[in-house]
C-alpha cells in the first residue's frame, strides 16, 4: 500500500474516533483528542520514545501562547455575567435601536455580549430581557429567541477573546496577532448575525409557551442593581481597542526604537496584557469586595476555563502529532490537486461540528488538522491564517441540532419544542455558517 494512502487512512480513523468518542460514547473531548493523538502516532510508525515528548510539546507549546488568554477572557465573561453588565449592555442596545426593532436589538445584544461570555450562559442571562421585550412589543417570542441565539452564536465562533476562536488562532500561529483575527472576525460575525436576524423574522407567532426560566413570576431572587452603562462597556471594549491599536501600529512598521509611546502601545495591546487591563477595569462592576466576588467569581471563571484549556491543549497535541508523523504532509499532497484553498478549513469544521455538536471542539480539532496544511493551501501568510481561523469558525456554526448543548439551552429556555427548533435554530445556524463562509471567501479574493 502506498505510504501516503496508509497515513490518510490512519488520519481518517483518528477523526472518526474523535467524532464517535464524543458523540456516541460521550467521552470528554480531552480524552478523545489525546487517545487519537496516541493512535495516530503509533499507526504512523513514529518512534515510541518520541511520542510522549511530541504530545507534551504540542500541549505545552499551545498553552504557552494562549492559556492565559483563555483564562483571562473567561474571567472577564464571568464578571460581566455576575455583575449584571450583560443585561445593561442589552438595555443600551435596545435604547439605541429602538423598540420598533426588538429582534434586531436582540441580535445586536447577542453579537456584543458573546465576545467574552459563552453563548450558553449568555442566552440564559439575557432570557429575562428577551421575555420582557416580547411582552412589551407583542412580537413572536420564538423569533426573538432565535434572533438572540444567532447573534450570540456569531461572535462565539468568530471573534476572540471567546475561547474557541482564540484556540483556533493559537493552532494556526496567530496567538500574537489576535488583533487581525478580531478586525476581520467582527465584520464576518456581523454578516452572520444579520443572516440569523433575517431568519428570525420568518418565524410566525405561535401558541404561548411556558418559559421555564420565568415560571415563578419572572423575578430573579438574586437580581442585583444594574451597573452604569460606561462601567458595563469598558471591560468589553478596552481590550479590543488596545489589541486593535497595537495591531495597527505593528502593521504600520513601528519598531521598539520609536520610543516610549510605541512601547506602551505594544505592551498594552499584547492580548494577555490587554485582557488583564480589561479585567482590572471590570473591578468597577463589583457590587462589593468580599469573599463572594473576589474569590467566588474568580473561582467560577477558573472552573469554566479549565475544560477549554484541556480541550485546547489536547487539540494542540493532536495537531503536533499530525505534523511530526508526516500525516499532514500526506493529506496536503492528496488535497493539493483539488485546490480547495480557503474552503478546506470550513469543510473540516463542518464535519466535526455536525457530527459531535460542540463548536469549541470543531474549532480546536478543525484548526489542528488544518494548521500543517496552510502553506499547501496557499494560506501561509498572516492574512491567510486569519481567514483560515474565520473559515473554521464559519464551519463550526453548521449546524446546531440535537447533539449540541446550545440547541437544548435555546429551545428549553424559550419553550420551543425540538421539532420547531430544527425548523428555526438549526436552519438559521446553517444559513449563518454558509453566509459567514461566503464573506470569508470574498475577503480571500482581496487579501490572498
Amino acid at each position: 500500500m502506498d505510504e501516503n494512502i496508509r497515513l490518510i487512512i490512519i488520519l481518517g480513523v483518528s477523526v472518526l474516533f474523535i467524532i464517535w468518542g464524543t458523540a456516541r460514547l460521550k467521552l470528554h473531548p480531552f480524552i478523545t483528542l489525546l487517545l487519537a493523538a496516541w493512535f495516530a502516532a503509533l499507526g504512523a510508525g513514529m518512534p515510541m520514545a518520541g511520542i510522549a515528548p511530541a504530545i507534551t510539546s504540542g500541549f505545552g507549546g499551545l498553552m504557552s501562547g494562549i492559556g492565559l488568554i483563555i483564562v483571562l477572557g473567561t474571567l472577564l465573561g464571568v464578571v460581566l455575567e455576575k455583575s449584571g453588565a450583560a443585561i445593561k449592555l442589552a438595555e443600551i442596545i435596545l435604547r439605541l435601536v429602538g423598540r420598533k426593532y426588538p429582534a434586531l436589538a436582540m441580535s445586536l445584544t447577542g453579537y456584543m455580549v458573546s465576545i467574552p461570555v459563552f453563548c450558553d450562559s449568555a442566552f440564559i442571562i439575557l432570557s429575562s430581557v428577551r421575555k420582557s421585550l416580547a411582552e412589551r412589543t407583542g412580537r413572536p417570542a420564538a423569533g426573538l429567541a432565535i434572533a438572540l441565539a444567532t447573534g450570540l452564536y456569531a461572535t462565539h465562533t468568530l471573534v476572540p477573546p471567546t475561547p474557541g476562536p482564540v484556540a483556533a488562532a493559537g493552532n494556526l500561529g496567530l496567538e500574537n496577532q489576535l488583533g487581525m483575527v478580531i478586525a476581520a472576525g467582527l465584520p464576518v460575525a456581523f454578516m452572520a448575525m444579520l443572516a440569523g436576524y433575517f431568519m428570525s423574522l420568518r418565524i410566525k407567532p405561535g401558541p404561548a409557551a411556558v418559559d421555564p426560566l420565568h415560571a415563578t413570576g419572572g423575578k430573579d431572587p438574586e437580581a442585583r442593581p444594574l451597573p452604569a452603562g460606561w462601567k458595563a462597556l469598558m471591560p468589553l471594549l478596552l481590550p479590543i481597542v488596545l489589541i486593535g491599536i497595537r495591531s495597527f501600529v505593528v502593521l504600520s512598521g513601528g519598531k521598539p526604537q520609536d520610543g516610549f509611546l510605541y512601547n506602551l502601545m505594544d505592551f498594552s495591546g499584547q492580548p494577555v496584557n490587554a485582557l488583564a487591563i480589561g479585567l482590572v477595569s471590570s473591578l468597577t462592576l463589583f457590587p462589593r469586595f468580599n469573599r463572594e466576588t473576589l474569590s467566588g467569581w474568580v473561582s467560577e471563571g477558573i472552573i469554566a476555563a479549565a475544560p477549554v484549556l484541556l480541550i485546547t491543549g489536547a487539540g494542540g497535541s493532536f495537531g503536533h502529532i499530525l505534523k511530526e508523523a508526516q500525516i499532514a504532509d500526506a493529506l496536503g499532497q492528496l488535497l493539493t490537486p483539488y485546490r480547495l484553498g480557503i474552503f478546506l478549513p470550513f469543510v473540516v469544521a463542518v464535519v466535526f461540528k455536525t457530527a459531535q455538536g460542540s463548536s469549541t471542539v470543531a474549532l480546536v480539532a478543525g484548526s489542528a488538522l488544518t494548521a500543517p496544511l496552510l502553506e499547501s493551501l496557499g494560506l501561509g501568510s498572516a492574512w491567510g491564517a486569519t481567514l483560515a481561523v474565520l473559515a473554521t469558525g464559519a464551519g463550526a456554526m453548521v449546524v446546531s441540532h440535537a447533539n449540541d448543548s446550545y440547541f437544548w439551552v435555546v429551545t428549553q429556555f424559550s419553550g420551543i419544542d425540538p421539532a420547531k427548533g430544527y425548523r428555526t435554530l438549526t436552519l438559521a445556524t446553517l444559513v449563518q455558517g454558509i453566509s459567514a463562509m461566503g464573506v470569508v471567501w470574498m475577503l480571500s479574493l482581496f487579501f490572498l
